[in-house]
């Protein structure tokens, strides 16, 4: 295995247990490295610090490893297991009413680079790195392995998020069988999933439990979705009696998918309406005030050059929708923008709020799931982030 020595008094990151090495802290090289090869990474006393996936760009190891270890598929298998063993700690394997969950969050189990999300008797895998694509057969194996016979599909969905260059490459394609029961139970909703052509692994499980929350507040309430890609929000609204739910998105793939997981749950037209149009276009133009509001949508932002526009974005997007909501409503409101962070969406809610003239309170503080977990050392990993607010 090829080795990285890193500079002096550069390895405190990495003693301190992030998996992130930086092009900057490299000192030499043991040779010519190609991307997606295994790397030993050692200080500059070549003391052997971690194990991981070489890739040329800011981060140029991602550790799986901090110890010497043999890459295997005895490796591989227990990494999936221990992740599958926390799933089941926290109560989100082997249930009547929930079987799709996320079993693999990248650097929160110790597998930078790595998705994974179940969907019933299918597995979506989703490499973020060259590293993790090329040793995706025995990711295969070891969710085979770990699964047994509840596991009858594995479908790699790497090609949209790998570099260009490497992209082009490869296709997206089964790894394990052939297309599988797509619909799922999440607390007794049920959705259709298109992890094929859908975005992401095909579903936003991320938000299950905020799904879960909102639920609470939407009896009997006029409830708008935005950005609603396949209607998680709107079904859930839906199933706890709302008035009428409006659902948003600009896109008629999911719309399309909206209409059928909302008549998938028994429901028909007379209490749901769907909107293919632009969100910010439709706050302008609609003459309806709601009880209840819900604005997530797609990251505004990808990198920091783009931050203060994306900031700008959310402070219009949430100030049209403040002036939504009737007296005494809801407004449930969410950042997936890495770049931004909590407190600075917190303070662009806050400029939001001021715009719109309206004085809110906070009833809750929002983040991603518990199958999404954030390494304690990589704090990087939290970035999903929520606000639940009254508006007076």
């Amino acid at each position: 295995m090829k080795q990285i020595f890193l500079k002096d008094k550069r390895d405190a990151a990495v003693l301190r247990f992030h998996p992130w090495v930086f092009s900057g802290a490299v000192a030499r090289k043991s040779g010519a490295i190609e991307d997606g090869e295994w790397v030993e990474v050692r200080s500059n006393k070549s003391e052997l610090l971690g194990m991981g996936h070489y890739q040329d760009g800011s981060i140029c190891v991602r550790l799986l490893s901090f110890e010497a270890a043999t890459i295997d598929q005895n490796f591989w298998t227990k990494k999936i297991d221990r992740a599958y063993q926390y799933r089941k700690a926290i109560e989100l394997t082997d249930r009547d009413q929930l079987n799709c969950y996320r079993l693999i969050h990248g650097e929160g189990d110790g597998l930078p680079g790595l998705v994974i999300d179940v969907y019933g008797e299918a597995a979506v895998i989703q490499c973020h790195s060259i590293g993790m694509h090329r040793d995706r057969a025995m990711i295969a194996q070891a969710l085979q392995e770990v699964y047994g016979s509840k596991l009858k599909a594995v479908y790699d969905k790497s090609a949209e998020s790998l570099p260009k260059e490497y992209a082009g490459t490869i296709q997206n394609g089964y790894l394990l069988g052939t297309r599988a029961e797509n619909v799922v139970k999440e607390y007794g909703a049920l959705f259709a999933i298109d992890w094929e052509a859908g975005q992401k692994t095909g579903f936003f499980l991320d938000q299950r439990e905020n799904r879960r929350l909102l639920a609470e507040y939407a009896t009997g309430k006029t409830v708008l979705n935005t950005f609603c890609y396949t209607g998680g929000f709107s079904i859930y609204a839906l199933k706890a009696g709302a008035h009428s739910v409006e659902s948003v998105d600009v896109s008629a793939k999911a719309m399309e998918l909206t209409e059928k997981n909302v008549a998938l749950n028994g429901f028909d037209d007379s209490r749901h309406r769907s909107y293919t149009t632009d969100v910010l276009d439709f706050l302008r133009k609609t003459p309806n005030i709601y009880d209840l509001v819900v604005v997530d949508p797609p990251a505004f932002a990808k990198n920091l050059e783009k931050r203060h526009n994306a900031v700008q974005g959310y402070k219009r997007l949430n100030a049209l929708a403040m002036e939504k909501i009737k007296p005494g409503g809801i407004l449930f409101t969410f950042s997936c923008s890495q770049v931004v962070n909590k407190q600075l969406f917190y303070d662009t809610i806050v400029a939001a709020a001021l715009e719109a003239g309206r004085q809110v309170r906070v009833m809750h503080q929002l983040s991603q799931g518990p199958d999404h977990p954030v390494n304690l050392f990589h704090p990087e990993g939290e970035y999903l982030k929520g606000l639940v607010l009254y508006v007076e």
